[in-house]
C-alpha cells in the first residue's frame, strides 16, 4: 500500500485540484489531503472554515474510487518543525504532491520524495480568480465541482465573501 500526501488551503476547491487529485489517485492507493491554514476563515483571502472545506472536497472526492483522509493542519508559523507537525496530525505516508516552492523545500529537506504534479490551467484554476469572480458577480461554478457549488450555495459562501470584502463606512 502507498500513501500519497497533497496540502492546500482549498479556498475554494477547484478543478485544478480535482484534476491534481485525480492523477494523485493513479499513482497512489490512499491520499491524505491536507487542509492548510485550517485556523483562519471570514477573511477575503481565506473566507472558508475547515469544516466547509472538508464538506467541500468530501463531495467532490467520493467519485474517485479511492480511500481519502481529509485533515485540518492549522498553521505553527516555525518552519523549521513544520513536517514534523503535518507528520504527528496525519496517518503515514510515502510521497508528497506540491508545487509549493516551501513545501516542497521542507519536505525535501526531511529526506521525503516528493513530486511535483502539472498545473491545471492556473490562470483559470485559481482559488484568487474564483473568490474575484465570486465578489464580482461573474461566473464562477464551472470552476469548480458540483459538489463545491452547493456547499457554497448552502453556507451562503457568495454573500460571506462579498460581505466581508467591502471597505468599512466612516
Amino acid at each position: 500500500m502507498r500513501r500519497g500526501f497533497y496540502i492546500g488551503r482549498f479556498q475554494p476547491y477547484h478543478m485544478g485540484h480535482h484534476l491534481v487529485l485525480e492523477q494523485i489517485s493513479r499513482e497512489v492507493d490512499e491520499i491524505i489531503v491536507g487542509i492548510g491554514t485550517a485556523q483562519i476563515s471570514h477573511t477575503v483571502t481565506d473566507p472558508f472554515t475547515a469544516g466547509e472545506r472538508i464538506a467541500m472536497i468530501y463531495g467532490a472526492l467520493r467519485e474517485l474510487g479511492r480511500w481519502f483522509y481529509i485533515i485540518p493542519l492549522p498553521d505553527i508559523n516555525r518552519n523549521a518543525v513544520w513536517v514534523s507537525h503535518v507528520k504527528s496530525m496525519t496517518p503515514p505516508f510515502e510521497v508528497v504532491y506540491s508545487n509549493n516552492p516551501l513545501v516542497v523545500e521542507l519536505f525535501t529537506e526531511a529526506g521525503m520524495e516528493v513530486r511535483r504534479p502539472p498545473m491545471y490551467r492556473r490562470e483559470m484554476y485559481s482559488g484568487t480568480v474564483i473568490r474575484k469572480l465570486m465578489i464580482d458577480g461573474g461566473d464562477w461554478k464551472h470552476l469548480v465541482p458540483e459538489a463545491v457549488a452547493k456547499v457554497i450555495e448552502e453556507i451562503k459562501g457568495v454573500e460571506r465573501l462579498r460581505n466581508i470584502s467591502r471597505k468599512d463606512f466612516a
